[in-house]
């Protein structure tokens, strides 16, 4: 089951499908790129009999003529009939704009820690679809809520952050990414 969720989230997507329909009706999205690759194989010390797997994504986002990018460092385990994902923190000597699967040479599992702001996002399969996600608190009055459909068609993302109940991040539609890679 773990095998088969990774392998929907593995590869190079875009949206750029939807990124042009929804600039045709004059509306603003960014131009988003997910670069998933998974990276046990660069991870010294895992336990003996690890189940895990390790992820590192790459996102990039484009909107009026600027990228900015935001990489990440997903573990994801099986428990029973869920997926969850535990978000860890970008190891030490890395930053945003190095921390790529290409440019990592190698991380000490005994090193890497767990996103403490990060609610891990628990996924379930229905009716052909894994869909799930989770409510973070970042912060007393910073909300960051995550829902995620993921298929072989494609992956629907839908992000946002609030402060104090307003929203000043995220769209009123699920970023759709499509594989391309």
């Amino acid at each position: 089951m773990l095998q088969e969720f990774i392998s929907l989230l593995t590869g190079v997507f875009t949206n750029q499908k939807q990124f042009e329909e929804i600039s045709q009706q004059g509306l603003e999205l960014p131009f988003a790129k997910h670069v998933n690759t998974v990276c046990n194989d660069k991870i010294k010390n895992l336990p003996d009999n690890f189940q895990g797997v390790f992820m590192i994504e790459e996102s990039y986002y484009t909107q009026k003529g600027h990228t900015n990018v935001s990489p990440h460092l997903f573990l994801f385990t099986q428990e029973k009939d869920t997926i969850v994902l535990t978000s860890y923190e970008i190891p030490q000597g890395y930053t945003k704009q190095n921390f790529t699967y290409e440019t990592v040479d190698t991380m000490d599992y005994k090193e890497l820690k767990k996103s403490e702001k990060f609610t891990p996002a628990i996924y379930h399969y229905k009716e052909g679809v894994w869909e799930g996600g989770s409510v973070s608190m970042f912060t007393p009055v910073l909300k960051f809520t995550l829902f995620e459909r993921f298929s072989k068609e494609q992956l629907e993302v839908s992000e946002t952050i609030e402060v104090n109940g307003k929203r000043t991040f995220g769209f009123d539609v699920p970023i759709i990414y499509k594989r391309i890679l």
